[in-house]
């Protein structure tokens, strides 16, 4: 720590930042009777009494770091509230800053037990392995490295991650599961809260913060027993923003309410703009991601401008009916890809015995509405214990833009192999009858050196439009054809809306999920950035999906449920998906016989609400 004399040196430097100095002034009339180890104590203690009310002061001049603006005022408030929530946005560094306070309050105030808590234990660990060497290595005066006993673990495979302090400080990293029981702290950092179960933060990592810190002057008779001396246990909340159905926005109205109520509660949102101005990030490439068409908009929404989303009161689907059927770790990858995985876990593909695989099409042609997109969802379908039912899982979607409808078609060829598939469905009106030609015909694959059989219609190869085109002698009988048409569209999402709520079908888990595990896998890290994003494209392609599902909104109509995208919004990936949920339930009516008496009992409140006439 700095020297009383210097302590004199910089007095008018901060005078207008703290009241400290009338009680300096104090001790200062009294300095003469004292001994120079006790001046430098009154000193240590001075300096100490004010780094604690200016902490960003502290790591400017003690610890030798830049400090940004905004940093500065979260440093603030993380000393003095008792709890601040923290939502930032993605590239705003929060893990860095977080891992700044916990250094800056365990060096300050001696014994300070910090507890980082977080759904998966490898993301809080990062404030031990990654960010705290970090600021050792930017710490222009070197007093940081000083500061901590021993060396930093920084194998991400400990049991026991953990920074510990000469002064009796230490910082440790427990998985937010039951298990994490007995630890005890004066601070609790929760890590990606959002991502953390509500019962767990309170039944278990909340009870860590039983007793206060115990610093040795309340063992003095004039502090003992009185609790007005006593500090308070602190907690941290750190996150982006998510959907509002997930407990983070709850703690978030919990937050503002008592910020607006003068309780020490501090609550803030940081959008990428904050990044962009501190130079934290690359104003260009997030325009670019802006401009692109792919573009997650609810994701973006949430990571970036940190605004918690929900679905309107139209909204057909519901967000956290679609989040409790995101199950799938792994997609199944066509043949280009599966070369790359070198993790024979992800790269499996292998075909079970009551297992079949559909390729359902939802067509868009070269120059047609710039809106649409060809999309291809691979679903497969395994029979139940029973047999009369299948499990669906979704575990591929592609979507392409202008396309001529011969490349579609072979694209469609090479997918239904690389994949096993049983089955294609593809509706035949509109566009799609262009790609059901090509289909009937042989086509060559001039990469592949492959010659593939024509396709027909299954179910209506009969059909006048569709026979015109059966000019081959030799066919299978592998495409379900579908007719668009308003009763039919009420069916497919009646019947997904019911699959979806008996949790009959399931999807991937979200990309942030699986970014962690594929992120510890050494060959994934040696791709390209190009290699990287096929991989991750399956992922990234199921988001897409369910941001078009809860942006269709149901209008009234006195029959049928009707959806309608919005302005400017997509619904070609849910079309797929219902086309080929569709067609999976036809096969299920032949598993189970079909039946002509309906069970009004067994029929969904939501489908008995449309008043349709059984």
């Amino acid at each position: 720590m700095a020297s009383y004399s210097n302590y004199q040196v910089k007095r008018n430097k901060h005078k207008n930042t703290v009241g400290v100095y009338d009680k300096q002034r104090k001790y200062n009339k009294s300095s003469d009777n004292l001994t120079k180890s006790e001046k430098l104590m009154q000193g240590v203690a001075a300096w100490a009494s004010f780094y604690i009310s200016r902490p960003d002061i502290f790591a400017e001049e003690y610890l030798g770091l830049s400090i940004k603006p905004f940093q500065k005022v979260l440093l603030y408030v993380m000393m003095h509230y008792n709890y601040t929530s923290f939502f930032a946005s993605r590239g705003l560094g929060k893990s860095y800053l977080t891992a700044l306070f916990c250094v800056i309050i365990c060096i300050l105030k001696p014994g300070t037990k910090i507890v980082v808590a977080a759904g998966q234990k490898s993301q809080g660990m990062k404030i031990v392995t990654e960010k705290i060497p970090e600021l050792i290595s930017q710490s222009k005066t070197g007093m940081l490295r000083r500061e901590i006993k021993g060396s930093i673990r920084t194998s991400m495979n400990t049991d026991d991650p953990n920074v510990e302090f000469l002064n009796g400080s230490w910082i440790k990293v427990v998985a937010a599961t039951d298990g994490a029981r007995s630890a005890r702290a004066n601070l609790l950092i929760l890590d990606e809260f959002r991502m953390i179960k509500p019962n767990i933060y309170k039944n278990v990592l909340r009870r860590f913060l039983a007793a206060s810190r115990q610093p040795r002057y309340l063992d003095k008779p004039e502090y003992k027993n009185k609790q007005e001396y006593l500090e308070r246990n602190k907690e941290i909340f750190l996150t982006s923003a998510y959907y509002k159905f997930n407990w983070s926005y709850e703690r978030y109205k919990v937050f503002v309410k008592a910020m607006l109520n003068g309780r020490k509660y501090f609550v803030c949102g940081l959008p990428y703009q904050i990044a962009i101005k501190e130079n934290l990030t690359n104003r260009e490439q997030l325009l670019d991601e802006l401009s692109e068409d792919d573009i997650d908009e609810i994701g973006w929404a949430m990571e970036m401008d940190t605004l918690f989303f929900g679905e309107s009161e139209k909204a057909y689907f519901k967000t956290e009916e679609l989040q409790g059927i995101k199950v799938i770790q792994f997609p199944f990858y066509k043949k280009e890809v599966q070369s790359l995985i070198k993790n024979k876990k992800i790269a499996n593909n292998k075909k079970g015995d009551n297992e079949i695989r559909i390729l359902s099409c939802d067509i868009a042609l070269l120059g047609g509405d710039a809106n649409d997109s060809s999309v291809f969802t691979l679903i497969s379908a395994k029979k139940n214990k029973n047999g009369n039912r299948y499990k669906r899982e979704v575990l591929n979607i592609e979507s392409h833009q202008g396309l001529h409808p011969e490349t579609q078609a072979l694209m469609i060829r090479r997918l239904f192999d690389d994949f096993d598939c049983d089955y294609i469905v593809l509706d035949r009106q509109g566009n799609g009858i262009s790609v059901y030609a090509y289909l009937c015909r042989k086509l060559y694959d001039n990469e592949r050196k492959v010659e593939y059989q024509p396709f027909i219609s299954l179910n209506e190869k009969d059909e006048p439009k569709l026979s015109a085109f059966h000019t081959e002698d030799d066919y299978e009988e592998k495409i379900y054809t579908v007719s668009a048409s308003e009763e039919f569209n009420s069916d497919i999402a009646i019947d997904l809306k019911e699959k979806i709520v008996n949790k009959r079908i399931s999807f991937l888990i979200s990309k942030s999920d699986v970014r962690e595990h594929l992120f510890d896998e050494t060959w994934f890290n040696k791709l390209s950035p190009e290699e990287q994003i096929m991989l991750l494209n399956p992922y990234l392609q199921t988001t897409l999906l369910e941001n078009e599902m809860v942006l269709l909104e149901r209008i009234d109509h006195n029959r049928f449920v009707k959806l309608k995208e919005q302005s400017g919004k997509r619904k070609d990936r849910y079309t797929s998906l219902a086309y080929g949920n569709y067609f999976i339930s036809s096969l299920e009516k032949d598993l189970q016989g079909r039946k002509d008496d309906v069970d009004i009992n067994s029929i969904p409140t939501y489908v008995t609400s449309l008043n349709i006439s059984l």
